[in-house]
């Protein structure tokens, strides 16, 4: 599988990767879904500690022992939660960073983790007390590198212009074309690289997108109206055909700009898992296709949608 460089770092991640947050509670099918993954060429694995509050984490270690070499770990800190206690609390602190991250270690069974993000934050935020735990947690050898989890410009422009950020996990689809609007091209400006989750639009852009739409957008999606989602989900199988999958052609249009590293997907069974794994098999996104996809669908401001 082809690998894109995150960042400017000594970081290759494979051009899809796996989201873990979907995997469920049962080990051994995460197990399964995990090995299928890296067999199949994936190096990224993505989870956080509030996944399934730190139980996400702790079926990953399980999983991966004496495949750690095999693989890029990335999980994620700033929001507080205790064991067995509902809710959490958001906590962007240099004081829980530096607990969290133990924690999470402990949970995932491994000395470091390559990529730490923050996961949140907002333009309050003591933002140069972050950076300082990140930088730290890095000369302590504990990460290999950070970035941030976001949606929100004007946040994700302190972190270009204050830190060592190598990326930023955003919500980016098709159907969601925020980052186009001004985030992807500062990214690739600054040298940082994008990862993108929710690839397939929470399963609408994948070959069950019709019966999905159905059922996720009764009240629309974005600026979709509910009508507008079922006709583009149904156009969207016509654009796909035989030459590619509907999940193949989702994630190759993210993939088409330079500043994403890799397409972020989740998978709750090896179905799933072999539908976004078509992607490898499928010929590349050309010009014209990628020109009839942003035609089919519509730019969207981040100034509505926060």
């Amino acid at each position: 599988m082809n690998k894109r460089q995150l960042g400017t770092s000594n970081l290759y991640v494979s051009e899809i990767s796996l989201g873990c947050m979907s995997l469920g509670q049962d080990k051994q099918q995460a197990k399964s879904i995990i090995d299928k993954a890296l067999d199949a060429g994936i190096n990224y694995l993505d989870t956080a500690d509030l996944y399934d509050f730190g139980m996400n984490e702790e079926i990953i270690g399980e999983a991966i022992q004496g495949r750690r070499e095999d693989l890029l770990l990335g999980t994620k800190a700033g929001n507080h939660f205790k064991q067995g206690e509902e809710g959490w609390s958001w906590d962007p602190s240099k004081a829980h960073i530096k607990t969290a991250v133990k924690d999470s270690l402990q949970r995932l069974k491994t000395d470091y983790i390559d990529l730490y993000q923050l996961h949140g934050g907002t333009i309050d935020d003591p933002i140069d007390e972050t950076i300082e735990a990140f930088e730290e947690l890095k000369q302590e050898g504990l990460i290999r590198e950070y970035g941030i989890s976001s949606i929100r410009p004007n946040v994700i422009r302190e972190y270009v212009e204050k830190s060592n950020i190598v990326s930023v996990m955003m919500q980016y689809n098709a159907l969601d074309r925020r980052p186009e609007e001004e985030i992807l091209d500062l990214l690739k400006d600054n040298q940082i690289s994008a990862l993108a989750r929710g690839p397939l639009a929470k399963g609408m852009l994948s070959s069950k997108g019709e019966e999905v739409a159905r059922v996720k957008a009764n009240d629309g999606f974005l600026d979709y109206s509910y009508d507008e989602v079922l006709t583009i989900s149904e156009k969207w199988q016509q654009l796909a055909n035989d030459q590619r999958s509907a999940s193949s052609l989702a994630l190759g249009y993210i993939l088409h700009h330079p500043a994403v590293a890799t397409a972020v997907f989740g998978a709750s069974s090896i179905e799933q898992l072999n539908e976004n794994v078509s992607y490898l098999e499928s010929l590349p996104l050309t010009k014209h296709l990628y020109e009839d996809i942003q035609a089919l669908t519509k730019p969207i401001t981040y100034q509505k949608h926060r």
